[in-house]
């Protein structure tokens, strides 16, 4: 006789600047999930576990992205609680949204991260000494948002400048402007699935490029020969472990001619819709989003059997 599956309690929303493509994630989600498992979906409007979450009966999968959903927020409660999740701890989760955290972690086990500063809206760098450090050509952006949110790109010490006096508050962090491919990697239970090249029109992949329709070009599998496709796929898994992710990731790298690749960072609760990167990645390999998304839950569901059938 098999064993009963527990409902899989889709989140969705949330409070950050993405809500709205988590509600899309979460929709999407909820329809694959719902061919295997009883499902359902859970609207997030607070910071704060919904009514009606029962760790006895229920495994979270989450579709929040940003913060609260994927910085461990969420992930404290639902350990305090006693509900069974899908994907990484909260360790990792607040691990994986600081860049700069995640880039050290990485570095440290041989992957490749540019150089940087960092810095808080209330004690900023001159752009003098930025540019002596890391060239013109930059690229702005918060430590610790999503991965296109607040993305600015500077030419020149003028521009920076600009920049600079503009941010009122948070982590920042400043890069020198990477020219080459960007690509970016799925990794289910820490094995590396197809490698996606993203082609923005614009030449940058920020929200708007993210989120419009017909802005962006996909390539899956990313046209990359076979010593560029499993150098990418080793440098996703190496920064997964070192990053002591669970479950699944997606891991954002750039390809550059003379020096290989780079990471940009993990995201931990990627989006979820058909047609997102996480999916695309495991397409390249004959996963459909049916499976994948069963995929991606399986190993929580597994955790809450062995948690029912301990001694109490």
């Amino acid at each position: 006789m098999s064993e009963p599956l527990p409902i899989i309690a889709v989140l969705a929303g949330g409070t950050s600047a993405e809500r709205e493509v988590s509600i899309g994630s979460g929709q999407a989600a909820a329809i694959a999930l719902a061919r295997t498992f009883p499902t359902r979906v859970f609207e997030i409007n607070a910071e704060a576990l919904p009514a009606g979450l029962d760790p006895k009966r229920h495994v979270v999968f989450s579709t929040l992205h940003g913060t609260f959903g994927e910085d461990g927020g969420m992930q404290r409660l639902l350990d305090a609680a006693g509900v069974t999740y899908a994907g990484c701890d909260a360790a990792s989760s607040e691990l994986t949204m600081d860049k700069t955290r995640t880039k050290q972690a990485a570095a440290a086990r041989g992957v490749r991260v540019a150089d940087a500063v960092v810095f808080s809206a209330d004690q900023k760098p001159t752009a003098k000494a930025v540019v002596a450090r890391l060239g013109e050509n930059l690229v702005v952006k918060p430590n610790n948002e999503g991965s296109s949110v607040g993305l600015a790109l500077t030419a020149s010490r003028a521009e920076l400048t600009a920049k600079l006096a503009a941010i009122a508050s948070g982590s920042w962090l400043i890069e020198p402007r990477l020219i080459g491919r960007e690509l970016s990697i799925g990794v289910l239970g820490g094995k590396a699935m197809g490698v996606v090249e993203i082609r923005p029109k614009s030449g940058v992949y920020d929200f708007k490029s993210k989120y419009t329709k017909g802005m962006t070009e996909y390539f899956a599998p990313a046209p990359l020969d076979a010593t560029e496709t499993a150098a990418a796929q080793r440098a996703a898994e190496t920064a997964f472990a070192a990053c002591g992710c669970r479950d699944y990731a997606r891991v954002d790298f750039i390809l550059t001619v003379h020096d290989g690749i780079f990471l940009l960072e993990i995201n931990t609760l990627p989006g979820m819709k058909e047609t997102s990167l996480l999916p695309m990645s495991a397409r390249c390999g004959g996963l459909d989003f049916t499976g994948l998304v069963r995929e991606l839950v399986m190993p929580a569901v597994q955790r809450f059997r062995a948690a029912a059938a301990l001694p109490r």
